[in-house]
């Protein structure tokens, strides 16, 4: 253990940011912080740094900061340090040879180490020529830069990083990731960058409500395990409650009565000593699972360029492509190489310089870049949101809202008051409840948090139109895009990558380690490459050649045909019993009941019949309302709610089953004459 802190506390201004908290950095571990701004992220790097006190428990004698050893610590902060007056070439000199003795300044490793800062000055995107400006001469953006080179040749033993990637390009911000995975010494690092931690973190340390909580793994590793966490103790807290509410039940059936009032006050005293699960806090994303439809198809083409010619004043890009329906494309590439550009010629706001763009038919386009985010509005989020969907009842709208992060008081918000990320997520909730089927989405994530932009994520996943998408965010892309188109500088044409985001970035990391990808296929793969050339030939023989399109399309309607097949019995389940529980809280007779004859029906038709006269001398008692009839008992009228609720989402399911095989119909139907099985029920 390199580093331990045990029950501390940090304050700030008369505020206490950090509680009670414990820390450790564990040898040469890669180590993330995340949380939301404000949790004190920044003020663990300077207790680390030695530049803010640590408050401790006196009654405790092992609280506070233990270093194992004496370590060198370096700290990358927003507000750089550096000496105006110096030139750059001799600042990295000088961090070059920190640390070593005056005689070893003219040893060969100290020549090859000022050698290898020259190449890193590039890497981190400078010219070598700038080794003879001042620092005082560059941008605040440029000297944070400078500050995160100078460190890096320095080599802490304890590298503390606060956002090193808010100034760098992506070449840059991939060139730190190799360097931090290969780092000798350990790192702390504070980011939000999620794919900048999946590349280099091996432990991620969570801040909220003022703890820290450590999590082995990168990125994905921690969210994962979080979501997990979170599902097990909200199931544990359900569990207790539902049996703290029979608990209260059957006191108050028993507590009034002589024989059985000990036997209550007994369960009383049980439930009061009963440890309490406590209610975990929800996750700060809201993930949506559900499919997200747009309101009609459209072709099965919605995008095509013949040799389309894409710029402003001189074409930029020549491009040739069929988009298919259903693909979520994202576009990637450096600045002014044509992204915003191809999104806009799509769009019909700037026309092609050349070429043919040919949309399909029934296509319902929906565009969105940072200027529609930066709309200001006098209405509230309520009512923009309600003019925008008036068919929605009350109720609708808030799940609506609540499911894009805008929950209580955020309603009530002015839209001109809200910050650029909720723009950004307010106007992309009007667009989705549009339900178009073609989405060109320009950054849609910039100025979103992590659960913002996690919650985005999970709206284009569930999404089934067509989206093109530019955004520089890695991770989002991962988790959204399913092929790549890529722009490459000085090159007209772009290149299309059928595969995600991570496969591309594995395949260029093989590339820039030497390896081809033959020989960085897997062992499985390999084995069954191997496996299908064992195959003897013509073993068979074959009436008509063999079709892989033929064969693709078959397995797509046979998984169909099993979706639907169950979504149909679960369905035909829960209508049976929403029947039962119906008819046997309004007393109506069941199928079951019918069969039997001891059924009260048959009673009440033996017995003698009660004379007019006496009927007339009955006082006439109130009729109730047939939902206070049906509903007088609150079990009763939740269980059949929630009956209800679930018959209703099945058959959403089982609706969605049977769009998709039409989907796959219309998709089959022009080249094959039989396209599949209709679907019955």
């Amino acid at each position: 253990m390199l580093l331990s802190i045990t029950d501390g506390t940090v304050t700030r201004g008369g505020r206490t940011v950090l509680s009670h908290f414990s820390f450790s950095i564990r040898g040469t571990e890669k180590a993330a912080i995340v949380g939301r701004n404000g949790a004190g992220k920044t003020s663990l790097l300077e207790i680390i740094a030695g530049r803010l006190d640590l408050e401790t428990d006196d009654s405790r004698p092992s609280s506070g900061l233990v270093w194992a050893r004496a370590c060198s610590t370096g700290l990358l902060s927003q507000q750089t340090s550096l000496d105006p007056a110096q030139t750059v070439g001799e600042m990295l000199a000088e961090a070059a040879r920190m640390g070593r003795p005056e005689d070893e300044r003219f040893e060969k490793e100290t020549f090859g180490r000022e050698a290898q800062y020259s190449r890193m000055l590039t890497a981190m995107g400078f010219h070598v020529r700038d080794k003879s400006r001042a620092c005082g001469t560059f941008s605040g953006g440029e000297q944070v830069r400078l500050s995160l080179l100078r460190l890096m040749l320095e080599e802490p033993e304890v590298l503390l990083l606060d956002e090193p990637t808010n100034h760098l390009d992506l070449a840059a911000v991939e060139f730190l990731e190799r360097y931090l995975a290969a780092y000798p010494h350990a790192v702390v690092a504070v980011s939000h960058d999620r794919f900048f931690i999946d590349r280099f973190a091996d432990v991620v340390w969570d801040v909220r409500g003022g703890r820290l909580f450590r999590y082995p793994g990168n990125y994905t590793a921690f969210r994962d395990a979080r979501t997990a966490e979170y599902r097990k103790q909200y199931e544990a807290w359900r569990r207790q409650q539902a049996e703290i509410a029979r608990e209260e039940e059957l006191i108050e059936t028993f507590r009034h009565k002589p024989k059985k009032a000990a036997f209550a006050r007994a369960r009383r005293t049980m439930l009061e000593r009963m440890p309490r699960v406590e209610r975990p806090d929800p996750l700060e994303a809201a993930i949506h699972t559900g499919g997200l439809l747009p309101e009609r198809p459209g072709t099965r083409w919605p995008v095509s360029f013949d040799h389309l010619r894409i710029g402003y004043d001189r074409p930029l890009m020549e491009l040739t492509l069929r988009i298919r329906r259903g693909a979520k494309l994202g576009i990637i590439g450096p600045n002014g190489a044509g992204k915003s550009a191809l999104l806009r010629t799509v769009a019909g706001l700037l026309p092609p310089l050349g070429g043919h763009l040919t949309m399909g038919g029934h296509i319902d386009t929906a565009y969105f870049d940072q200027m529609t985010a930066a709309f200001s509005d006098p209405r509230t989020v309520h009512d923009w949101f309600h003019d925008r969907s008036p068919v929605l009842t009350e109720k609708e709208l808030r799940e609506k809202l609540a499911g894009y992060l805008f929950r209580g008081r955020d309603l009530s918000k002015p839209v001109s008051s809200l910050s650029g990320g909720e723009k950004s997520r307010l106007a992309l909730a009007g667009i989705l409840e549009s339900r178009p089927n073609l989405l060109l989405l320009d950054e849609p994530t910039n100025h979103m948090d992590i659960p913002a932009r996690e919650t985005m994520e999970s709206l284009f996943r569930s999404y089934r139109g067509t989206m093109l998408i530019v955004s520089h965010d890695r991770y989002f892309l991962q988790q959204v895009a399913d092929s790549l188109l890529i722009l490459e500088p000085g090159q007209r044409e772009a290149l299309f990558y059928p595969f995600g985001y991570g496969h591309y970035r594995r395949m260029m990391d093989q590339k820039a380690d030497g390896q081809s990808p033959a020989a960085a296929r897997s062992l499985e793969n390999q084995r069954l490459i191997d496996g299908l050339r064992a195959v003897p030939k013509a073993e068979h023989p074959r009436l008509r050649p063999f079709s892989t399109e033929e064969e693709t399309r078959d397995w797509r309607f046979e998984l169909n045909r099993r979706e639907r097949e169950k979504a149909e019995a679960a369905f035909i389940l829960l209508d049976e019993a929403y029947r039962k529980a119906y008819a046997k809280r309004s007393g109506l007779p069941t199928e079951e009941d019918a069969n039997r004859s001891e059924f009260p029906i048959e009673k009440a038709a033996k017995r003698p019949a009660i004379p007019s006269e006496k009927i007339a001398e009955m006082p006439a008692a109130p009729v109730p309302s047939l939902s206070d009839w049906l509903f007088s008992d609150p079990g009763s009228r939740a269980a059949l709610e929630e009956l209800s609720r679930r018959l209703e989402e099945a058959g959403r399911k089982w609706t969605e089953t049977l769009l998709d095989w039409y989907e796959l119909w219309l998709e089959t139907a022009p080249g094959v004459p039989s396209a599949g099985p209709e679907p019955h029920g």
